[in-house]
């Protein structure tokens, strides 16, 4: 059997009894850095045998791997935090076994994408993940711009040496679009800083350190006079989403059935649209 399993992003109290079992129990243990697991296995009183198996050595530790798995022997595949296969070595190996039949299973666990969603604050109910942000300015906004038609918030990950001018392109490309900047997660110096990129750019340590996470809210949602708003087949102002909420609301339909009418007629995430339902609900009390 190959086990993937997912290990902490940052506090090493993060994992489950299910991990524990299967670090104990297989004949090795894959692991991007030696040193990183080595650190997690003492922590937790675990003796196994280790193998290296990051992006450089991916494809020649297959011949080692997978002969292992053909004699019956049990093989973990972890990352140095979160699931191994996602931004980390681990597909290559997967597609492999698929190929030839071998057993592949799952240990989940500890996720830098679930996590920083979670505390973003932004709709979250569709979301696209971009792996690593682009280097260059122009790719990385032609990277993000790729899911703005979709109704999804965009998480990436980014290099903290990055990050500012990343947020800088954002800033000039989408002045008024949210975002969260999720520093450090799980960790003792975690981070969540909320706003637009100008303004997360005024808040930001100097130098920037540690694991960054940006959420970015789905296009077309920003807060503000005027805005307006895109969904997935017709671009709307948020004064006519609101109008049309508000008249729903005076027919006697309740926030809910509102919201489901206007996010199938404008194609707003329902998410988004159940917001703003609400908050016209609140309008109207204090009127």
């Amino acid at each position: 059997m190959l086990y993937l399993c997912a290990t902490p992003i940052g506090n090493l109290q993060d994992v489950s009894l299910r991990l524990l079992e299967v670090l104990k129990s297989v004949d090795v243990v894959a692991c991007e850095d030696t040193r990183r697991t080595r650190v997690l296995l003492d922590r937790h009183g675990v003796s196994a045998r280790l193998m290296s198996f990051h992006e450089h050595n991916e494809e020649q530790r297959l011949a080692v791997l997978l002969p292992l798995l053909r004699e019956g022997k049990n093989v973990a595949v972890v990352s140095d935090a979160g699931m191994p296969g996602i931004s980390d070595p681990g597909f290559t190996l997967v597609r492999a076994c698929a190929g030839e039949g071998l057993a592949v299973t799952v240990v989940p666990g500890p996720s830098a994408v679930a996590a920083a969603l979670t505390l973003s604050g932004l709709p979250a109910d569709r979301f696209a993940f971009a792996g690593f942000l682009a280097r260059t300015k122009a790719k990385l906004l032609e990277q993000v711009a790729t899911f703005d038609s979709t109704g999804a918030a965009v998480v990436a990950f980014e290099s903290p040496r990055r990050l500012k001018a990343a947020l800088a392109a954002m800033a000039e490309r989408w002045p008024a679009r949210r975002l969260a900047v999720c520093r450090e997660l799980t960790k003792l110096h975690e981070e969540v800083l909320r706003g637009t990129a100008a303004e997360v750019l005024t808040r930001l340590s100097d130098p920037v350190r540690g694991e960054v996470v940006l959420v970015l809210e789905p296009a077309g949602v920003a807060a503000g006079p005027g805005s307006g708003f895109r969904g997935a087949n017709v671009a709307v102002e948020r004064a006519d989403v609101e109008k049309a909420l508000s008249a729903l609301r005076e027919s006697g339909l309740g926030v809910k059935r509102a919201a489901a009418i206007v996010a199938e007629l404008t194609g707003l995430p329902r998410r988004t649209a159940y917001e703003m339902a609400l908050r016209v609900k609140e309008s109207a009390k204090e009127r």
